[in-house]
């Protein structure tokens, strides 16, 4: 219970500090998107969140308004249905700074496994099988970090089952720093 609470505060403190400090560089990049392609700045995909309740969850649209609604790792060629802004930016990640409005809701967590797409039924099913739904989904994750997309979906999950049985404010941080690590060595790299 202290966990949840110690876990809630920070995530209410560190978003609103954030929201304050990327207000700006957000309005440009929804500014860019819109003048870009047709179609709003957000995309409100379909996720399930705790308890297998299916929320709205925002991103900065990087896709086309006629893609299909399934992971993108499913599309037969995905870079035929990105947006002009759209390579920018999911390799910065800027995509995900919508996330913030819900992890201000309650919605998310910035640690927590990543929400799955609500017709993700293999990936809802083991999680469920393993207790992982009772968790808050999160902007990040342990599964995130150990291969993100580039994992089988069993890997994902026990990733995400042991993030469940060790979680701690300690192991949320460290998920955090590890995270801004790899994508500032990334970043270098381009």
């Amino acid at each position: 219970m202290v966990y949840k609470i110690i876990k809630r505060s920070f995530d209410l403190i560190a978003t609103v500090i954030l929201l304050l400090v990327l207000i700006v560089p957000m309005i440009i990049i929804a500014l860019l998107v819109k003048a870009t392609s047709k179609g709003p700045f957000f995309y409100w995909s379909d996720r399930v969140g705790v308890d297998n309740e299916i929320f709205k969850m925002p991103k900065f649209r990087t896709m086309r308004i006629d893609t299909p609604a399934v992971a993108t790792h499913l599309l037969n060629d995905p870079d035929a249905y990105l947006t002009p802004m759209g390579p920018f930016l999911r390799k910065s990640s800027l995509d995900e700074l919508p996330q913030l409005w819900s992890v201000l809701k309650g919605d998310m967590s910035f640690v927590g496994p990543r929400p799955a797409l609500f017709n993700q039924n293999d990936l809802i099913a083991l999680r469920t099988e393993k207790g992982v739904h009772r968790l808050i989904p999160g902007i990040t994750g342990w599964a995130q970090i150990n291969g993100r997309d580039d994992i089988p979906i069993p890997k994902k999950v026990e990733f995400d089952e042991h993030y469940l049985n060790h979680r701690s404010f300690y192991l949320a941080l460290s998920q955090t720093e590890w995270v801004r690590y790899t994508v500032g060595k990334k970043r270098r790299s381009f």
